[in-house]
C-alpha cells in the first residue's frame, strides 16, 4: 500500500493522518476492540493536525456510513444470491450477519472518508525528508 502514499486512498484505508500520513488517527489500531473503536488521538504528533475540527465534526460521517454499508451489503448480495444461488431468506440473513461483523470497519472507514473531505495531504519539505 506504500505506493499509494500521498493520496487520499492511502489515508482512508490505513486510517493515518490525512495531512502527513505518518501515524494512525486512532488510539487502538484494532477496530474490533469495541470499547475503543472510535477513540481518536486529539492531534497528530508529527504535524499537529487537530482531528476533531469542531464539536460534533464526525456526525457527518453518518452520511458516509450509509453508502459504505450498502457497498458491503451489495457484495454479499451478489455473492450469495447470484453466484452461490442461495435463497432470498438465507441471503438476507448472511447480509445481516455480515453487517454486524463489519460494523467497526464501516465506522472507521466512514470517519476516514469524512475527514479526508476536509483535510488534504501536504508534501513534506525537502529538509523534513532528509531528517
Amino acid at each position: 500500500m506504500e505506493f499509494l502514499k500521498g493520496t487520499k486512498i492511502y489515508s482512508i484505508f490505513t486510517g493515518t493522518c490525512p495531512v502527513c500520513q505518518k501515524e494512525s488517527m486512532y488510539e487502538e489500531p484494532n477496530p474490533y476492540q469495541i470499547s475503543s473503536t472510535l477513540k481518536m488521538e486529539e492531534r497528530c504528533s508529527h504535524c499537529h493536525t487537530k482531528y476533531k475540527i469542531e464539536p460534533s465534526f464526525f456526525y457527518g460521517a453518518m452520511y458516509v456510513s450509509y453508502p459504505v454499508g450498502l457497498f458491503f451489503a451489495s457484495i454479499a448480495l451478489f455473492l450469495c444470491f447470484f453466484i452461490l444461488h442461495l435463497s432470498l431468506l438465507t441471503t438476507f440473513l448472511v447480509i445481516v450477519v455480515e453487517m454486524i461483523l463489519v460494523l467497526p470497519i464501516i465506522l472507521r472507514l466512514s470517519r476516514n472518508i469524512w475527514i479526508n473531505f476536509f483535510l488534504h495531504y501536504k508534501q513534506p519539505l525537502k529538509s523534513e525528508q532528509k531528517a
